[in-house]
């Protein structure tokens, strides 16, 4: 077996480690799980997203623990993205 130990991150992703990077990326609502409206913008075309703040951070992360505040209902592409997965990496770095 071939191991490519560039790719291999030095320290392990965990709820521990995370940097919430991906909590500063555009996130649209595609179906509902439950997110809670006051974290939802709208477009000018009634398309959905979660808000942001002025600093670009979801509304939604509790600045104190980094940790989403909505987990349980968190959007379906926050349920997708993998952490340690290809994109959580590329956002670390």
């Amino acid at each position: 077996m071939n191991i490519d130990l560039v790719n291999v991150p030095s320290t392990a992703v965990t709820c521990a480690t995370c940097k919430a990077n991906c909590c500063r990326l555009e996130v649209m609502l595609i179906s509902d799980t439950g997110v809670p409206e006051r974290y939802i913008e709208f477009d000018a075309w009634g398309g959905m997203s979660m808000a942001r703040l002025e600093d670009g951070w979801c509304a939604a992360l509790d600045r104190d623990t980094m940790l989403c505040s909505i987990y349980e209902q968190r959007p379906w592409i926050c349920r997708e993205f993998e952490m340690g997965g290809y994109e959580c990496l590329e956002e670390r770095s």
